[in-house]
């Protein structure tokens, strides 16, 4: 998925800059902002035991099946539905489910009628965030998956597991520059092709691990292990509303919808760390609560917060120290649509190894 903020590029970097910092007794690693969880799921395949928190519920939904889930769904309540699955091996069911889902009939549901031109075409704002086809078969599998739940056909493990296979394939196919903050106008290429449903892969290790939805600062007082690893929003972007539509999809909650991009209410879902007002305090708050030995902050160069600041705060519960990195800037829109100030930026990994 393409995500504002994704570690995927910086993967190798956050590991080696975490692992010559840290001592050998460590086996709990916390990702509180976790967004798509590419950085709890690096370290959940190094055998780390996994808590992982983010206060959108798509990320939520995506961490349940990457990080909480660490084994193949069985999906036995649906042998009667799909008789095969009966004589089928455990790891081979996944596919045959994700199979059926990507070919039953579509439907005309809320996805096509708010974000679809064909189901917006007579209304007062037309949307098109998805072709038509892809808007009813986004419905036609999530109501199917929900139907699934609420009968009990499937446990709470394969609810999130096919949501996400289903998040993880829209999203490819989405009509926008990368983020949902606005549509495209007319439908690009790769959105004018029918999204195909995959399975996505389950990482396997010996531990258990939690995952949770809530406002990062509450949740810290509740917590504690070796490792707290915290990649915050660095700047305004409010992620509830570049993600809204993902936030819908995984809900299916038929919410109100607001102005021309289909904004839901995210109200409960504004983040202190966008706002320059705010987030100065409400990373004090959050790191002087920690109860974990070493803490890591991903932060780049341009973000609200300033090096000293956080120097400062993190200082005050031990040892400070950082590691840099370049890389290339996100751009959620082509070049001649906004003046960026450089083509790279500076990822900072500031720790403290926190005194005991």
């Amino acid at each position: 998925m393409n995500y504002i903020g994704s570690k995927y590029s910086l993967l190798n970097f956050l590991e080696n800059s975490i692992e010559q910092t840290i001592d050998n007794n460590c086996n709990t690693f916390c990702d509180l902002f976790a967004g798509t969880g590419v950085v709890g799921a690096k370290f959940k395949e190094k055998g780390y035991k996994i808590i992982s928190n983010d206060i959108q519920y798509y990320s939520y939904v995506l961490n349940k099946s990457l990080i909480e889930n660490h084994k193949d769904p069985i999906f036995k309540n649906l042998f009667p539905i799909i008789p095969i699955l009966k004589k089928t091996k455990i790891s081979e069911r996944k596919k045959i489910v994700i199979d059926y889902l990507d070919n039953i009939p579509h439907k005309e549901g809320f996805i096509f009628n708010n974000f679809c031109l064909g189901g917006t075409k007579t209304k007062e704002i037309k949307r098109q965030y998805f072709s038509d086809e892809n808007g009813k078969k986004c419905d036609a599998i999530r109501q199917k998956i929900e139907i699934w739940f609420e009968e009990n056909k499937i446990n709470e493990d394969e609810y999130y597991y096919l949501i996400t296979c289903l998040l993880e394939a829209i999203d490819k196919h989405a009509n926008t520059a990368s983020v949902y903050g606005a549509f495209l106008k007319k439908l690009k290429k790769s959105a004018q092709k029918l999204f195909t449903l995959k399975p996505i892969n389950i990482i396997v290790n010996d531990e258990e691990h939690k995952v949770f939805n809530m406002d990062v600062n509450k949740l810290i007082k509740q917590i504690n292990g070796d490792i707290l690893y915290l990649d915050p929003p660095y700047n305004h972007r409010q992620y509830a509303t570049n993600y809204h539509l993902l936030e819908t999809i995984a809900k299916y909650d038929y919410p109100k919808l607001h102005g021309k991009t289909g904004l839901r209410d995210y109200k409960n879902q504004k983040s202190a760390y966008c706002q320059k007002s705010k987030v100065k305090e409400a990373f004090k708050e959050l790191i002087l609560s920690s109860n974990f030995y070493y803490i890591f902050l991903s932060y780049n160069n341009e973000g609200l917060l300033n090096l000293e600041d956080i120097k400062k705060i993190m200082s005050l519960r031990g040892k400070y120290g950082h590691y840099t990195q370049k890389y290339n800037r996100f751009k959620a829109d082509q070049n001649k649509n906004r003046n960026y100030k450089a083509n790279t930026t500076t990822e900072y990994l500031h720790y403290v190894i926190v005194k005991k």
